[in-house]
């Protein structure tokens, strides 16, 4: 029998509606995982796995924003706020571990990437980082700002206590520290770590992407031995 108009149009109806359906789970569906670098948690939370995303590292010679060897065969491409916890207890509890074992003795590059989910805070403190890597001090104010951080929620950077961090951190010059702190030029470069997030599916922090292989919240170290040990051998 040929269908009427009628039911043409019903069943079209139908379709739509359960496109909307899928269109709208999928959104809820982001924004659970989005909202997982937020959570106060005091250990750090499951989060869905992701398939290789390619080869994210950038091996700039000079890069004062990474450390270790440009050539090395592995790379750890980090990306992070500095107002998550999750990221501190990474860079207290694995990152010198990583660096001691693999960096140190040219297996392993760590290249940083700036992914300000957490307000304006985050914004400032990441900018600070760029002024502090502009005197050489980067990965100084980076630990140093995680080492001040609560377990639990997150930490209140204002101009004054960023300006704290950078003279501990040992920052030469902290006229020019705060000024360049404050100034908006480097924005495009920390927008432009957003959107390389935000191209592999990269919402929450912190999350890896070594050799091509993701890792995704502050996992054991035992993790991060695993895949870079991995990667190396595949590199040889």
């Amino acid at each position: 029998m040929t269908p009427t108009k009628h039911t043409v149009r019903t069943r079209r109806d139908l379709w739509l509606l359960g496109a909307l359906g899928v269109v709208v789970a999928v959104l809820l569906a982001f924004l659970v995982v989005g909202r997982t670098g937020a959570e106060d948690a005091a250990e750090p939370v499951t989060t869905p796995q992701m398939g290789p995303v390619g080869d994210m590292s950038r091996r700039i010679d000079g890069d004062p924003l990474a450390i270790g060897a440009v050539d090395a065969p592995v790379v750890l491409v980090e990306y992070s706020d500095y107002r998550c916890p999750f990221c501190a207890k990474f860079s207290r509890d694995v990152e010198p571990a990583l660096i001691d074992k693999y960096v140190d003795e040219g297996i392993l590059r760590m290249e940083w990437r700036d992914l300000p989910i957490f307000g304006d805070q985050s914004m400032a403190a990441a900018r600070a980082g760029r002024a502090a890597a502009a005197q050489g001090k980067f990965w100084e104010f980076n630990a140093t700002v995680y080492a001040a951080s609560p377990d639990r929620g997150h930490p209140d950077l204002t101009p004054e206590s960023l300006r704290s961090f950078a003279a501990e951190a040992g920052v030469p010059d902290l006229d020019r520290f705060g000024r360049e702190a404050a100034d908006p030029s480097v924005d495009q470069a920390i927008y432009a770590d957003m959107l390389e997030a935000n191209t592999i599916g990269v919402s929450s922090t912190p999350s890896f992407v070594i050799n091509g292989t993701p890792i995704l919240g502050a996992q054991p170290l035992g993790v991060f031995e695993q895949v870079i040990e991995a990667a190396a051998g595949v590199a040889e």
